[in-house]
């Protein structure tokens, strides 16, 4: 854990990046039994500025700083203080000394070169407009602190697409576009993502459709469309279980459709046969309502079946297994259709545990309905909303 980090030798992007010019940092653990309280002193010249940060923002606010608006960072744990030295040309230097926890000394610990940093798809440094316009960078392309989750949230969400872009190389050489279907779309982060990775980075033509049930939600991402200028991205009011489209999408996009949407999503992206899914489920009530009625007794399918009681006894591990469950036959389905399948972590920006991403290619002439998941679904008298 983070004990303490001083920030020091202030770099001429000290006042740019955040507004005064601090001469140095000190931040310290407060109430650390609770889990991650840190209190703030930003020194100028003449004043004392004070905050606090959670762990998160610690960690966050030392990625942008370090060695960008501070040249010399120093952070201690409880085991040991690391130095992070930068010089003149930009690098960086790590030294760590091991902490001798009953003297409070610390020991050379080692000496460790420069860190490579991640190259993101849509790398920092590089102002992209749907980005700037979101507030996730600004005007020189550099992160905002506070937004660096949803900026990782939207470069990972793009490898997963660029790994089924070769499944459209064909499209692209006819100078085809590629169509892409968003449901529950929401603000459209990932949506203007896709977007310009497509058309911008990759320069493969692409038409986008997104739709939510959000009136005010969709009237926002159209105007955030007009504003940007782009083309061939629309936003449309519906609900996915009565959604038909024109053209049929070659790829699929569900980021959080509750519960039976994302069926009526996958549902449609078969029926359709759309060529990629990619679908980060949520709020799995289906499986869940009918696993605690089958556990009341007169309930219209039984009882539970013995060898499930320990899953099923407590409310917050039946919800999480139901939708373990859930997920795994949405999987199964798919296969069953033709798909080759890959259940995958996603990061998510909105704090919540549902970070499976199920992601399904489909595969020529594959298609079984065959599925291994009727046994369970007759074992435990479920039947979710992917298999009606």
């Amino acid at each position: 854990m983070i004990i303490s980090v001083t920030l020091s030798k202030p770099t001429g992007e000290v006042e740019k990046r955040l507004g005064q010019p601090y001469q140095k940092i000190k931040i310290r653990a407060v109430n650390a039994a609770a889990g991650a309280s840190y209190a703030v002193e930003m020194f100028t010249n003449t004043q004392v500025f004070h905050k606090k940060f959670s762990e998160s923002e610690l960690a966050d606010f030392l990625k942008a700083n370090s060695g960008i608006t501070f040249k010399n960072v120093v952070t201690r744990t409880d085991t040991e203080e690391i130095t992070l030295l930068t010089n003149k040309k930009g690098k960086t230097t790590e030294l760590r000394k091991k902490l001798n926890t009953t003297t409070g000394k610390t020991t050379p610990l080692k000496i460790l070169p420069e860190a490579k940093k991640k190259q993101y798809l849509l790398p920092e440094g590089t102002p992209v407009p749907f980005l700037v316009l979101l507030g996730i960078m600004n005007d020189e392309g550099k992160v905002i602190s506070s937004r660096y989750d949803k900026f990782r949230q939207i470069n990972r969400f793009l490898e997963f697409i660029d790994d089924v872009l070769p499944e459209f190389a064909g499209k692209s050489e006819a100078g085809e576009p590629v169509r892409i279907a968003d449901f529950g779309c929401g603000k459209s982060y990932l949506t203007f993502a896709v977007h310009y990775f497509l058309t911008e980075v990759h320069h493969i033509p692409c038409e986008i459709e997104g739709l939510d049930l959000k009136e005010e939600v969709i009237n926002y991402c159209n105007d955030m469309a007009r504003k940007l200028g782009l083309k061939n991205l629309i936003f449309h009011t519906g609900n996915i279980a009565d959604y038909s489209g024109v053209h049929s999408p070659d790829i699929v996009i569900t980021l959080h459709a509750c519960d039976t949407a994302t069926d009526y999503a996958l549902k449609y992206a078969v029926e359709r046969g759309a060529r990629a899914i990619l679908s980060v489920p949520c709020c799995q009530h289906q499986i869940n309502t009918q696993l605690q009625s089958r556990g009341k007794t007169g309930g219209a399918t039984g009882e539970i079946p013995p060898e499930f009681e320990s899953l099923l006894k407590w409310g917050i591990i039946r919800e999480k297994f139901s939708s373990l469950v859930t997920d795994a036959l949405r999987g199964e389905w798919l296969e069953a259709q033709g798909y080759k399948v890959q259940m995958l972590e996603f990061i998510d920006m909105e704090h919540t545990p549902k970070n499976i991403l199920i992601r399904a290619v489909k595969k020529e002439n594959k298609k079984t309905g065959k599925t291994n998941g009727l046994d369970l679904m007759n074992k435990l008298g479920i039947k979710p909303e992917i298999f009606k």
